[in-house]
């Protein structure tokens, strides 16, 4: 069951740190303080100061949306260094410094769908672009807390459209690869630490093409994304074998941890097969019983220029009872964040 504690316009969730919430107010970050039940207040912690034209644009949640503005990831270090990332650049500001500058220019699409942090604050992302020519594509790492960046592998012209999720796994102590879109291209791919031997466990059909996963100590939960086939929450043991857990209304973007507990919320994209309205929010207490707990209608705007339906949800480890998530492109609760404590 979830308890609201309080219902914000305007900020997107972004990532947990030290059980503390991040979150997004157009080019500005803020972290949540909690205070009595119906009391809480955001403080700001850096702010990005973009030209005038993305000004305009991102004063407007309409759009904003069209033109994809604003914090799409954000990192926290041990350090207390920001690493973000915006409209084709990763952006940093340290612990002494309210402002974000730019350090990198995302050479081909205007940004990765995930960023993760490995081994000693080391940070990495996979290429997102549109790839119609199915050229190589590069995961980039940086060893120096985002100030420069490399490519550390490269999958070779033709097998792959592009990197939905690179994702540390502290139980196995290597990265887990999602990519897509196609069957030959969809594969769930384990890299050790060094990013030089690899293993396609998962690989060749649709239920390979996923967009999101957890690591746990029995192995790693990940939910599908096809338009083309239902999709399912899976658990890939350590063993490599592949359980079906729950079906999903459509598919499945984000995901997140609260203690044991994990979450998926589903998006609303054009599909045949997946045709629900709803975005939808589901948990698991036990990671065998699984529970519908949001729904949140799919608004009239078209989805190609104003973004899928979807329910974001933050990343980062989080040990409190308390579960946050933003709509996107959903009735009455478009860029809207919710805050609940999970029963």
């Amino acid at each position: 069951k979830l308890e609201r504690l309080g219902r914000f316009p305007g900020k997107r969730v972004l990532t947990w740190f030290d059980d503390v919430l991040y979150a997004s107010e157009g080019y500005r970050i803020l972290k949540y303080q909690q205070g009595q039940i119906g009391h809480s207040n955001w403080v700001k912690v850096a702010e990005f100061r973009p030209d005038w034209i993305r000004r305009i644009e991102v004063s407007n949640r309409y759009s904003s949306r069209l033109m994809r503005n604003g914090f799409h990831i954000l990192k926290v270090l041990q350090s207390g260094m920001l690493v973000g990332v915006i409209d084709g650049n990763i952006v940093l500001a340290d612990s002494s410094d309210m402002a974000f500058r730019a350090v990198f220019n995302i050479p081909r699409g205007t940004r990765p769908l995930t960023m993760t942090v490995g081994k000693n604050e080391t940070l990495y992302w996979g290429e997102y672009f549109s790839n119609k020519y199915r050229e190589e594509v590069h995961i980039y790492g940086s060893e120096d807390s985002g100030e420069h960046w490399d490519v550390c592998y490269t999958f070779p012209k033709g097998s792959t459209k592009h990197i939905h999720s690179v994702t540390w796994d502290p139980f196995q102590n290597c990265f887990w690869i999602l990519k897509g879109d196609n069957d030959s291209e969809s594969a769930v791919i384990r890299f050790d630490s060094d990013w030089v031997n690899s293993e396609s466990i998962v690989f060749g059909n649709q239920q390979a093409r996923a967009a999101t996963c957890i690591p746990s100590e029995e192995g790693l939960y990940f939910a599908t994304d096809t338009p083309f086939e239902q999709n399912f929450i899976c658990l890939l043991d350590r063993t490599g074998h592949v359980e079906k857990l729950q079906a999903l209304r459509g598919s499945s973007l984000q995901s997140c941890q609260v203690n044991d507990r994990i979450f998926f919320s589903t998006a609303v994209e054009p599909s045949s097969i997946n045709n629900s309205r709803d975005c939808t929010l589901v948990g698991t207490n036990d990671r065998i019983n699984w529970i519908e707990l949001i729904k949140w209608r799919k608004d009239w705007l078209p989805m190609q220029l104003f973004q899928f339906g979807n329910i974001l949800l933050p990343t980062g480890n989080n040990n409190s009872n308390i579960i946050a998530a933003t709509g996107v492109a959903v009735k009455n609760e478009d860029m809207v964040t919710h805050i609940w404590r999970v029963k």
